[in-house]
């Protein structure tokens, strides 16, 4: 029934980013809770852009969010900008303004990729990631199961850093890759790999604006996912398209789940 679950994939809509936020916040806390109220370890992979720290915004202005024990979850990133950790385009700069910065949080639980300034190169940054990823998984799978891996989706269907037809899209023998020449600026990055994304539990595209809605028509028709990467990311149990109006402008009405 799980392998079904994760192969439906959903379309939640909200008639702006900001009560989109609100609700991935909202369902967000209730999945933590859920993983961690027992002592359970929370894995859960961030990802940038303005929805990805628009939800963590409002993840820490929530009410609920004081009563998570946050020293039970553990934080990752989809991809990285291999830049220092104080530039703007550093992903992890904007979840540690959002929210990191604002629980109580072991520092061991956030699980950053390598800056240029620490002495590694590019490849050497995205190995230490598998490396740390490994940490927390097993022979079988050398990575954790994200409880929700957070993503974002560019007008061209990309996620995390698995452009359109480049071989990152396609590797499935590593969870970490360097990726160099990136079609979007900054061009040095590291991206997990797809089998670790769709290793995770629950995958959430957060998507908003007209310009989304081509990308998501195609990535709910079944596109294939080398052209359109969005089109291949599946959770285990949900596959959630968390999506504002405008971006589901193309989405036909069986789709829309209004009760998740």
């Amino acid at each position: 029934m799980t392998g079904i679950q994760g192969a439906v994939k959903t379309v939640v809509v909200e008639p702006t980013p900001a009560a989109l936020a609100e609700r991935v916040a909202d369902r967000f806390l209730t999945r933590v809770r859920a993983r961690t109220r027992n002592g359970r370890i929370a894995h859960v992979a961030l990802t940038g852009g303005s929805m990805g720290g628009a939800v963590l915004a409002a993840v820490a202005e929530h009410p609920r969010a004081k009563k998570i024990d946050w020293s039970k979850v553990h934080f990752w990133w989809g991809d990285e900008r291999f830049v220092e950790l104080d530039d703007l385009d550093r992903n992890s700069r904007q979840s540690r303004q959002a929210l990191l910065d604002h629980i109580d949080i072991p520092s061991e639980n956030i699980h950053e990729v390598a800056t240029p300034s620490s002495g590694v190169s590019l490849e050497e940054a995205a190995a230490g990631y598998a490396a740390d990823l490994a940490r927390f998984g097993d022979d079988d799978q050398p990575w954790p199961s994200f409880a929700v891996c957070f993503l974002g989706v560019g007008p061209d269907g990309h996620i995390a850093s698995l452009f359109p037809d480049r071989v990152e899209v396609t590797v499935t023998d590593a969870a970490a890759l360097p990726v160099h020449n990136s079609p979007k600026p900054p061009s040095e990055r590291v991206t997990l790999t797809r089998p670790v994304i769709n290793s995770s539990k629950r995958v959430w595209l957060v998507m908003t604006g007209a310009d989304k809605a081509s990308a998501l028509g195609l990535a709910l028709a079944g596109a294939s996912y080398a052209s359109v990467p969005a089109a291949g990311a599946k959770g285990r149990k949900r596959t959630v398209f968390f999506v504002d109006e405008a971006a589901a402008e193309q989405v036909a009405p069986e789709l829309i789940d209004r009760d998740y």
